[in-house]
């Protein structure tokens, strides 16, 4: 039996523990690199999953860890298998340097790269604090949690922001947004590589390209590992979190910001952005927004 098979076997018993219990159980989800099953109560929902790789099998339990459905699932399943739960409880390098991006998919604002180097000393500090991937956090939240980064790592963390000016000067040259993407996980890994000297790179895989920044780094001897959901790796749930916070910073502090611009690409953001260039011309739009957006072609 291959680790693929042992990995849905695992996850295919845990499901039929709740076979005759009052939880219902989603169909087995078969991913790239793992299986998933969801769990619920009434409207609480909890959801395992089972990743398989060389390091062997890892086990996750997702939800909410303060609520009645997570402790019953988890007593439930601890009970005949040896799991780990928690996001933040995974097999992670002694140190390494994790890579992270917000304002890819909004229409106002900067593209943002962050990377952030840790050990064993200040990932355990940050792991602490509870540190986690900043979708999971709310803007009000993200301040304080890079303040916390910061003081715990000092200058080992490096941010690339591509203003829409230079987003819109650039774009055109890559015509494509992960060959921009990558672009700028390079220079930030370089930057801090140099400065770390640390050889060892968690991305989250967003493309392809990341494949072409290993090809670029690998006479620097520099390994990346390209993984799925990697900001469950504390490197990579703190630069998603410096990223964030220098996204929604430039909202606070940008020369339009009494235009109360929005967050997103929603029809309501669109509209925004029409507008503005209806009242203030193209050059106005140009120095607030990205224009390989739809909206605009």
């Amino acid at each position: 039996m291959n680790i693929k098979e042992q990995a849905e076997k695992i996850i295919t018993d845990v499901a039929a523990q709740f076979k005759d219990t009052n939880y219902t159980t989603s169909p087995i989800a078969a991913k790239q690199y793992n299986f998933e099953v969801s769990i619920g109560e009434g409207k609480s929902k909890v959801k395992l999953l089972v990743y398989f790789g060389k390091k062997g099998i890892k086990k996750i339990l997702q939800g909410n860890s303060s609520s009645e459905l997570y402790k019953n699932v988890s007593s439930l399943i601890s009970e005949n298998s040896e799991l780990d739960f928690g996001e933040n409880k995974i097999d992670e390098p002694d140190d390494y340097i994790g890579t992270d991006e917000s304002g890819k998919g909004d229409i106002f604002g900067p593209l943002v790269t962050a990377a952030v180097y840790l050990n064993k000393t200040t990932a355990a500090v940050l792991n602490e604090f509870g540190i986690r991937d900043s979708k999971t956090v709310s803007d009000n939240q993200i301040s304080e949690l890079a303040k916390i980064i910061k003081n715990t790592v000092g200058d080992n963390f490096e941010i690339i922001v591509i203003s829409p000016v230079k987003y819109n000067e650039l774009y055109p040259k890559f015509n494509n947004l992960n060959d921009l993407l990558a672009w700028s996980h390079l220079k930030a890994i370089e930057n801090l590589s140099e400065r770390s000297k640390c050889r060892e790179v968690i991305i989250d895989q967003f493309s392809s390209k990341v494949s072409e920044i290993n090809k670029k780094l690998f006479s620097s001897n520099i390994k990346v590992l390209q993984t799925p959901k990697a900001e469950r790796f504390t490197a990579v749930a703190a630069a998603s979190i410096l990223a964030r916070e220098k996204f929604n910073n430039w909202f606070k502090f940008n020369p339009a910001k009494e235009l109360m611009l929005k967050k997103g690409a929603s029809k309501s953001v669109q509209t925004q952005a029409l507008n503005i260039r209806r009242d203030f011309g193209e050059q106005k739009l140009k120095e607030i927004a990205k224009l390989n957006f739809k909206t605009f072609r």
